[in-house]
């Protein structure tokens, strides 16, 4: 009997040991999904050590793009279904980029009667860099290029936006190209968007417009 504990033992140690040295991140969660045991690896992918990640809740690290996903693995879960399961993720990055992939999970316990827990591992499918922000001061706009963005922002071509505002097309794409030069857009609709970001549009509006101006 003691031999056996020893063996145990040693092969534990064996798989602990593998655990901490496989580069994709893994850990083990429980099946409310608390961290129990995490790899250096996945602890890389939140900024943090392994010890830091127990009794973190998994996707409170990693969110889920669709509830419906999670839901249907929870109830299947406590249907004592023993299938993998997988979730897609997105989490920030410890340099700040947002990252999205992939969560498997498969239920791991001893017997069939026990309550299992999860081998769950992260695939990373790739990240998105934040643009910079603009420094103080960029989010300043004449009238005319408020009135632009928000004809913009109403779905309005190039051509409307000139016969609205009185200027030619070519002026339109003028204004637009210093805004997008100044703000780091990469086209048209993110252009809007950072419209919105820095004030310059008021958020809930319709039709899109720029605030009174104090």
């Amino acid at each position: 009997m003691d031999q056996a504990r020893q063996e145990a033992v040693t092969w534990r140690n064996r798989a602990l040991l593998l655990f901490d040295r496989v580069a994709m991140p893994v850990a083990v969660c429980d099946v409310y999904g608390a961290v129990l045991l995490a790899n250096p690896a996945m602890a890389a992918e939140c900024g943090t050590t392994p010890g830091r990640l127990r009794g973190r809740d998994v996707l409170d690290l990693f969110s889920p793009r669709e509830a419906t996903q999670v839901e249907r693995i929870a109830q299947a879960l406590r249907l004592r279904h023993r299938s993998r399961y997988q979730v897609s993720v997105r989490w920030r990055a410890p340099g700040g980029a947002e990252r999205y992939g992939e969560l498997t999970a498969d239920p791991v316990s001893d017997t069939v009667e026990d309550t299992p827990a999860l081998l769950v591992m992260l695939r990373v499918a790739g990240e998105r860099t934040p643009s910079p922000a603009p420094p103080a001061g960029q989010a300043r706009v004449t009238p005319v290029e408020a009135r632009i963005l928000a004809l913009l922002a109403a779905g309005a071509t190039t051509a409307r936006a000139a016969r609205e505002t009185g200027l030619t097309t070519d002026g339109v794409t003028y204004h637009l190209r210093r805004l997008s030069s100044r703000w780091h857009a990469a086209n048209r609709t993110e252009l809007v968007a950072r419209a919105y970001a820095l004030g310059v549009l008021t958020p809930g509006v319709w039709p899109p417009e720029a605030p009174a101006a104090e």
